[in-house]
């Protein structure tokens, strides 16, 4: 038989006073207010303060017991209490030399103490004031929590911390990029079951590098990928680890380890990568910095120290891979590179379509044909064309936005606005109408050229008093010789138009010009097609998503006799494609002509208002 007694529940506890913590600095100031208003009234009730004519008096009187003198006061001790009970006396130091003058003429003297408060002010109290702000801005700016404790937590990480259910993106609100999306798919699997990954042996790669052009949708994906893990995410950029301490951005690397850790399973997102990760030492695309290396070095230490099976994923984004430090990029760190290029044309017609959800179209939109204008566009170009689009709908009071708004979105994306103040006089409008005709009707001849889509002489951006937009049907990522030399061609015909009809060229070609004149350097020292300098590559160009100084072409340091031979094949390419466009025009004169007046006409002429002319010009020989 057990003894053992059912628990007794416990009895109801009493009452307690709520207890409050005491402000220490309510009571120090409540002490010093006690002593200072007792030192008051004992001052009051115990000395009498008089002039020191009236001093003197007491003293030669014999009244005096002690005196004490300081530096500008006298206190005197009475030998008998006064009527008023008072035994002291106190008085204002006044010069021996003064009183002795003004003592036989029996007047009341006394001293008076200068008020010395607003002296004291500006020497003291004034300049702790200023540093106490300067030193509060300062803790602001570092840490953005305000005063000194914004200061004492300057090493603290700034990643933002988006929680599982804060991240609302996933990867069908992402297109365009289905290998990239492919890739990291496998890492959202490993996040939400990371012993599955383990069975074989296998390990998830410690960190994945998003590299690819500026606005293809990298921070998109990184956040879709944390929306589809269903876990915590931690966003930062390079440049938010380094301040102007040193110490800080290593310090700030650390306390974000610590935090992804305490949060895995996470990921850690880390944009603009280049910004921290940039490689080390001095030369063209690097250069030396305490404070960055301290911090990359940092970096490395850390993507060492932790154990990928913990469910932590680095991932980082940049556009420029080709300056990060090669210890980044080696095997254990970021083990895998995902390109996340500009999307091709079907690619470009799913990301429209994504974004075409989120307006009200009309029913003659073509997602297809819209990609089918917008080569090389990005998925951030994309989502402007659609806003850029909708506005144009909205400004001329659409119901629905139409096809039209789209192609003079891309027009005014690609060519700039249009500025139909800036007149132009006759003679310079039949100038432009003869040129922009003159390159039209060159790539309407040779084959292999893009076709045209629009003509037009009305000014547009900065500098284009007209303009003629070819584009292409396909996405196209080699070119032939015979492409090259007709795209060459093309762009002079509109100089041959001029000759040709007006007798002189203009400035009008000043672009068209550069731009030729780089196509045709690129097949002599890069192609290797000029068989005067044979099949040498004599400038390099360095990989690069951006366009950028350092990342255009390097010269091998050419002798002069080969950048003579160089610059002799550039301008026979020029001159070659200069009198094909001259013979095109020249068989074609009539329909130069033609078109030349009836864009005056109108201004604007569209892909079919060009048919008739494209048919015609195809009819006559085309040279070699």
């Amino acid at each position: 038989m057990s003894t053992n007694k059912p628990p007794v529940p416990p009895g109801p506890t009493p009452p307690q006073l709520p207890w409050k913590p005491v402000n220490l600095w309510l009571m120090l100031f409540a002490l010093v207010a006690l002593f200072w208003m007792r030192d008051l009234w004992v001052t009051s009730t115990e000395v009498k303060p008089i002039p020191y004519s009236e001093f003197l008096q007491y003293l030669k009187g014999g009244e005096l017991q002690s005196i004490s003198i300081g530096s500008q006061f006298i206190t005197g001790t009475l030998k008998k209490p006064e009527p008023d009970g008072r035994t002291r006396i106190v008085t204002t130091r006044v010069a021996t030399d003064l009183a002795r003058e003004l003592e036989p003429y029996n007047v009341r003297f006394e001293g008076v103490v200068e008020n010395t408060l607003l002296r004291d002010l500006l020497s003291w109290v004034v300049p702790a004031l200023l540093l106490l702000a300067f030193w509060s801005f300062i803790g602001k700016r570092m840490a953005g929590q305000g005063g000194f404790g914004g200061l004492l937590s300057v090493g603290k990480s700034r990643a933002k911390l988006h929680s599982e259910t804060d991240v609302q993106v996933s990867f069908d609100d992402v297109a365009g990029v289905d290998e990239a999306k492919a890739e990291l798919r496998e890492s959202v699997d490993f996040l939400k079951d990371p012993k599955a990954y383990g069975r074989l042996g296998a390990h998830m790669p410690k960190g994945i590098l998003l590299v690819g052009p500026p606005g293809t949708g990298k921070t998109l994906l990184a956040r879709a990928m944390a929306g589809e893990a269903g876990v915590p995410f931690f966003s930062i950029t390079g440049s938010e680890f380094v301040e102007m301490f040193v110490g800080v951005g290593a310090a700030r690397v650390r306390d974000l380890f610590e935090q992804a850790r305490a949060s895995a399973p996470c990921i850690i997102f880390i944009d603009e990568l280049d910004a921290l990760g940039r490689a080390r030492g001095v030369g063209p695309l690097t250069g030396g910095h305490d404070e960055k290396e301290q911090t990359l070095n940092q970096l490395l230490a850390e993507m060492d120290g932790f154990d990928a099976s913990t469910g932590v994923v680095i991932l980082a984004a940049t556009n420029r891979p080709e300056v990060l430090d090669p210890a980044l990029l080696r095997a254990g760190r970021f083990d895998r590179q995902v390109l996340v290029d500009r999307p091709d044309r079907k690619g470009r017609a799913d990301v429209l379509r994504v974004h075409l959800k989120k307006v009200t179209l009309g029913t003659d939109v073509d997602p297809d044909a819209v990609a089918a204008l917008t080569p090389g566009f990005a998925g951030a170009d994309l989502a402007n064309l659609v806003n850029e689009a909708a506005l144009l709908a909205t400004r001329r009071g659409a119901d629905a936005v139409a096809m039209p708004d789209f192609t003079a979105a891309v027009e005014r994306v690609v060519a700039g606005l249009e500025r139909h103040q800036r007149v132009l006089g006759a003679k310079e409008r039949h100038t432009v109408a003869v040129h922009e005709m003159g390159h039209a009707l060159v790539a309407m001849t040779l084959p292999g050229t893009d076709p045209v889509h629009k003509i037009s002489i009305v000014p547009r951006g900065v500098g284009a008093l007209g303009y003629t937009m070819q584009r292409p049907s396909e996405d196209r990522y080699l070119a032939s010789r015979s492409e090259l030399r007709n795209r060459l061609a093309v762009l002079l015909g509109g100089r041959a138009a001029e000759a040709l009809l007006i007798g002189e060229v203009s400035t009008g070609a000043a672009d068209d010009l550069v731009k030729a004149t780089d196509i045709a350097h690129d097949m002599v020292t890069r192609y290797g097609m000029a068989s005067e300098v044979g099949q040498v590559v004599y400038e390099r160009q360095r990989p690069s998503f951006l366009d950028l100084p350092d990342a255009m072409a390097l010269d091998r340091g050419l002798s002069e006799d080969t950048a003579r031979r160089i610059d002799a094949a550039v301008r026979a390419f020029v001159d070659e494609a200069f009198a094909r466009a001259t013979a095109v025009l020249t068989e074609r004169r009539t329909l130069l002509e033609q078109g030349a007046d009836r864009l005056l006409a109108h201004e604007t002429l569209t892909e079919a208002d060009l048919l008739p002319v494209a048919e015609a010009a195809r009819q006559g020989s085309v040279p070699a």
